[in-house]
């Protein structure tokens, strides 16, 4: 008899793991950026209706197809299907999952190292020229980033080492109440600045006039790639999913706590943006050049940049959790490898992948020299991922759930065996045959042919 496998023990551990997942480093600088570049309320409404034509619909599948078949991203299509060939696109996401887990850790270790810089008082009483050479001085160092990395990826693998119920589970339920006190502390700051206001009409207010093609383009490729999709890291939290609970409710729930969670990030960022006179269409810039700067003008900076920098650190942590866990999955189950050895080896074969995109930002290492499609490594495998690999993944589960998978066996997933009423279930068939897939399809087009 089989060893039993691990899992979830609960609903708020289930939404807590994945709705960690989702919420990233993206939420907090890029989700109130795009927002307000594109008109603000106006965006908003369009990226709500791309996460219901796009986001749920594979949310919902990777879901389904995870704890239909209790098994990791590689195997899960084969199994369902019967047919070897789908083991295809479940290497796809898992190939995708472990090299954003490469160059995400890399970032995530500029999150550790900006925590350190906070509590020291680094950026204090600094101009923002001083602040701009504290972070281009960084990325470009040989040695600094990658050990930053190093001590990220040892505490994600730290996390990811305890397994589904011990590990993911119990830190999702403790970082993820944490990650939402801070940024309500960050917000409640950010509104009582003078001039706040601004900064809020700007996010919030629609202005259709800047709603353009490519705006609604850009909430379609943002609801897509905010959950986590198309990478493997839903179908493997899927497969942790005990029978009784709802697959439907559980999706919209985490979708909902990720836009919650972007929305609150813009709330706490461009108040401050607007109340000391800050381009608010910085970007990436953002969060590590542009923030430090504006803390350093508000009362009580100090503390509020130190938290805000812990709130990235935690938002980085539970994405790379995620991502870990899906490679760490196949290996234990496919290979008889246990927990622990394959931790240590997956989270050793990251940090050494990874060390050569920190350098490939270095420009006195040799390998910053190489060159793809006019793109440094680092640069290149996030154009990569992010416009090939996701979207073919994500296309793979829509087919698969739309025309593979048996409705009795979509019909039972979505009810529980009949345990809850899922009246969308021939709503969600239409979108995830037809809507769904066709929209990715754009999305990828837009993304790689920019049509």
């Amino acid at each position: 008899m089989s060893k039993e496998r691990d899992g979830f023990s609960s609903k708020f551990g289930i939404i807590a793991a994945a709705a960690g997942s989702a919420i990233g480093l993206g939420n907090i600088w890029k989700f109130p950026y795009i927002t307000g570049k594109n008109g603000g309320g106006a965006f908003l409404l369009v990226y709500l209706l791309c996460i219901t034509l796009i986001g749920l619909p594979v949310l919902i599948s990777e879901m389904l197809i995870g704890r239909r078949s209790r098994k990791n991203a590689v195997e899960s299509f084969a199994l369902l299907s019967g047919r070897k060939g789908w083991k295809i696109p479940g290497g796809i996401a898992l190939a995708t999952s472990f090299l954003i887990l490469a160059f995400y850790g890399v970032v995530a270790g500029w999150t550790l190292n900006y925590v350190r810089l906070t509590l020291i008082g680094k950026f204090h009483g600094q101009n923002s020229e001083y602040i701009t050479s504290i972070f281009t001085g960084f990325i470009s160092n040989p040695v600094q980033p990658v050990v930053s990395q190093i001590l990220f990826m040892m505490l994600t693998g730290f996390v990811v080492l305890f397994g589904v119920h011990n590990g993911i589970e119990k830190a999702s339920k403790i970082l993820m109440p944490f990650l939402l006190g801070i940024i309500i502390i960050l917000d409640i700051r950010a509104i009582t600045l003078s001039g706040a206001s601004e900064g809020l009409a700007f996010l919030f207010k629609p202005d259709f006039g800047q709603l353009t093609k490519e705006g609604v383009l850009e909430a379609l490729g943002h609801a897509f790639f905010t959950l986590s999709l198309g990478m493997g890291i839903m179908l493997t939290y899927g497969s942790y999913i005990k029978k009784d609970i709802s697959l439907g409710a559980t999706a919209v729930q985490v979708a909902v706590a990720d836009t919650i969670i972007a929305l609150l990030a813009g709330v706490a960022i461009f108040p401050a943006v607007f109340a000391f006179n800050i381009e608010p269409t910085a970007g990436p810039g953002l969060v590590f050049i542009t923030l430090p700067n504006i803390f350093n003008q508000m009362s009580g900076g100090v503390f509020f940049e130190t938290i805000f920098f812990i709130l990235l650190a935690i938002a980085a942590l539970t994405s790379t959790v995620s991502l870990l866990e899906v490679t760490v999955a196949f290996v234990t189950e496919d290979f008889g490898i246990s927990r622990k050895i394959a931790t240590v080896c997956i989270v050793i074969s990251v940090i050494i992948i990874g060390a050569f995109f920190s350098l490939s930002m270095s420009p006195d290492v040799a390998i910053s020299k190489i060159s793809v499609m006019g793109m440094n490594l680092f640069d290149f495998i996030d154009y990569f991922t992010a416009n090939w690999m996701l979207p073919m993944g994500a296309l793979a589960v829509a087919i698969f759930a739309g025309w593979v998978l048996k409705s009795k066996e979509l019909k039972d997933e979505l009810t529980s065996g009949g345990l809850f009423p899922a009246k969308y279930i021939s709503i969600f068939s239409i979108m995830i045959k037809f809507i769904t897939p066709v929209l990715i399809i754009v999305v990828f087009i837009n993304k790689v042919f920019g049509i």
